[in-house]
């Protein structure tokens, strides 16, 4: 896998990966920047996101589970001195649907985060994180809720 950033100006990039997709890269005006793109650790915390949730819905769906609605959000605290690096993160798993089984569901969270997902696996080793779930019924009414300890290997 290879990547590449390329300088335009001031603290502004594209990044491109061999896929040939782009993504701005910027800073806060305040560190130099023009507020013109994502912040290189915004995109980890991207990645992670997109990484379990790929799986999640994966499993999920050849678990004939009927999702209409999924959305993975990582809530992830940074340092306050540098390198800020993140020092803890908060992933709930949101799903929508019709009958959507919570034991299902608590192992397509644990299959990614102890087997598929290298994003999730390389920083939790150094990253504390809990997992949450919701499961909502389609019209949105909650159905239950609930917060699995991963395990690192």
């Amino acid at each position: 896998m290879d990547a590449k950033v390329t300088w335009h100006q001031g603290l502004s990039f594209t990044g491109t990966a061999d896929t040939g997709f782009q993504v701005p890269l910027g800073a806060l005006p305040e560190a130099g920047g023009a507020n013109d793109g994502f912040r290189p650790l915004e995109l980890m915390v991207v990645s992670l996101a997109g990484c379990t949730a790929m799986d999640v819905i994966s499993i999920l769906s050849k678990k004939r589970q009927q999702v209409t609605a999924f959305d993975v959000r990582v809530q992830a605290s940074q340092a306050q001195e540098h390198p800020r690096v993140l020092t803890q993160a908060v992933i709930t798993y949101r799903v929508t649907g019709h009958a959507v089984e919570e034991a299902a569901l608590r192992r397509a969270i644990e299959l990614s985060a102890t087997r598929y997902c290298p994003a999730q696996s390389m920083l939790a080793r150094v990253v504390p994180m809990e997992l949450k779930y919701e499961i909502h019924e389609e019209g949105g009414a909650l159905v239950t809720e609930g917060v699995l300890v991963p395990t690192v290997e």
